[in-house]
């Protein structure tokens, strides 16, 4: 195995695959200024704080999408429902409307909300740093609120699932 300054080399695409073994929620990003209304799929949030209530997400450095949702200061995740792929690949394209004939409501911050999410976290924007080739997006929950009914949508193994396995008695 060829060695780099920081150890061994690892090839990126074997990194990822292992790496795809962990399950991932599917979240939608979103954040509006000026009436301009933004948004982006991660799979990468995370809880990091009970007291005080804090979250994160990995956005790629090559986004095209972060730097507006970050000139707006604060931003809505939205952990998508496992029917909502197609509004996950919309998300997920470089679309530059990706909310147009999007019906969807509004959290009481006044971010986007994604109609039929299973959960939903306002924040506002609390550091951003450059970690690798992603950024860390550290955000202070503002509010918050979940459905009862739904299940989220998964990313494994280089693809969508769902937990509909959990609906059935055991």
């Amino acid at each position: 195995m060829a060695e780099t300054a920081t150890g061994p080399a690892i090839d990126p695409r074997h990194f990822r695959d292992v790496l795809g073994c962990y399950p991932t929620g599917v979240c939608v990003v979103t954040s509006e200024l000026e009436g301009a209304r933004h948004g982006f799929v991660v799979g990468s949030f995370s809880s990091i704080s009970l007291v005080p209530p804090i979250v994160g997400f990995f956005p790629d450095k090559a986004s095209t999408s972060w730097p507006r949702i970050a000139g707006t200061g604060r931003f809505c995740v939205n952990v998508l429902g496992d029917g909502q792929r197609e509004l996950c690949q919309r998300f997920a394209s470089r679309i530059e409307d990706k909310f147009d004939g999007l019906v969807h409501s509004y959290t009481p911050g006044g971010l986007p909300l994604i109609d039929g999410a299973v959960a939903w976290i306002e924040c506002r924007i609390a550091s951003v740093s450059e970690i690798g080739d992603h950024l860390l997006v550290v955000g202070m929950v503002e509010a918050l609120d979940r459905h009862d009914d739904g299940l989220p949508l998964l990313f494994f193994r280089g693809g969508y699932h769902s937990l509909r396995c959990l609906d059935e008695p055991s």
